[in-house]
């Protein structure tokens, strides 16, 4: 069968994405088809693979995340605005996108738009700090570690770190498969550069390293909020480039770009 795909990437975390209609019916399938076509050598190539179907209850359309492993993913921020720039791309016309995810429905403003490059902001929601500091070993790269645990929609674990001479690649891998996080976790690790600034690189369940992250860089910025280093508004610095996140309340509001780079059909 052919699967249709657009590819759009947040900050170089990219994504492939097809509407639910395209599709195979069901999720042990999709998971299969998700690793295929997310496959850099023979497949198309993407962090993840979002499957868009129209929307109910005042959402313009809902997503189903997997990760390029074939695993499950309640919400990705940057594949988030990924999927509003699809939405705007089929039609959409409104300037408030309502997107429902695995974490629930979020609601993305479009600031800018330069044909297929859009600029988002998100409402993240709220960060839900689990444990601001805990130590757990790593004995197979570094020993105990303090870190912040939080929840943006998906699992997070902050390291908070001096540079990034440390392997912190092993680090992540060893994090994510923790004895204290049974379903895995998203991992971050976190460089304070000054009151407004952190400087973040990723590690992200399902996917291993990547350029950038919605909820990571909302999880290290939520973290460093909670632990005191940083006040809001604060700048997420990744390989990828900037990404602008501001406390409103308790809620959390991320600025990023989203944009659309090809269109084709994969043979799976």
């Amino acid at each position: 069968m052919t699967i249709p795909f657009t590819k759009a990437h947040g900050a170089k975390n990219d994504f492939l994405l097809t509407w639910g209609s395209d599709a195979l019916p069901a999720a042990e399938g999709r998971r299969g088809a998700a690793i295929a076509i997310c496959d850099r050598h023979t497949g198309v190539g993407a962090d993840g693979w979002i499957i868009v179907s129209t929307g109910t209850a005042g959402a313009h359309g809902s997503i189903q995340l997997f990760n390029s492993d074939g695993s499950d993913a309640e919400i990705s921020g940057n594949g988030t605005r990924c999927a509003a720039a699809f939405l705007i791309d089929g039609g959409v016309t409104e300037d408030v996108i309502r997107v429902e995810t695995g974490a629930g429905r979020k609601d993305l403003s479009l600031l800018e738009r330069d044909g297929n490059r859009y600029l988002f902001e998100m409402n993240m929601g709220v960060a839900a700090v689990k444990d601001e500091h805990v130590r757990f070993a790593l004995p197979l790269t570094s020993g105990p570690q303090d870190v912040t645990i939080l929840d943006v929609g998906n699992p997070q674990c902050a390291v908070f770190v001096d540079d990034f001479s440390i392997d912190w690649r092993s680090m992540g891998r060893e994090i994510e498969s923790h004895p204290q996080f049974p379903k895995k976790t998203n991992v971050s690790f976190v460089r304070v550069i000054d009151e407004h600034t952190v400087d973040v690189r990723f590690y992200e369940r399902g996917a291993g390293e990547t350029m950038s992250s919605g909820t990571g860089s909302t999880g290290a910025a939520a973290a460093a909020i909670v632990r005191g280093v940083v006040t809001s508004p604060v700048q997420v610095t990744t390989p990828a480039g900037p990404l602008n996140l501001r406390r409103d309340g308790s809620n959390l509001f991320l600025v990023g770009p989203a944009e659309i780079v090809a269109k084709g059909e994969f043979f799976l």
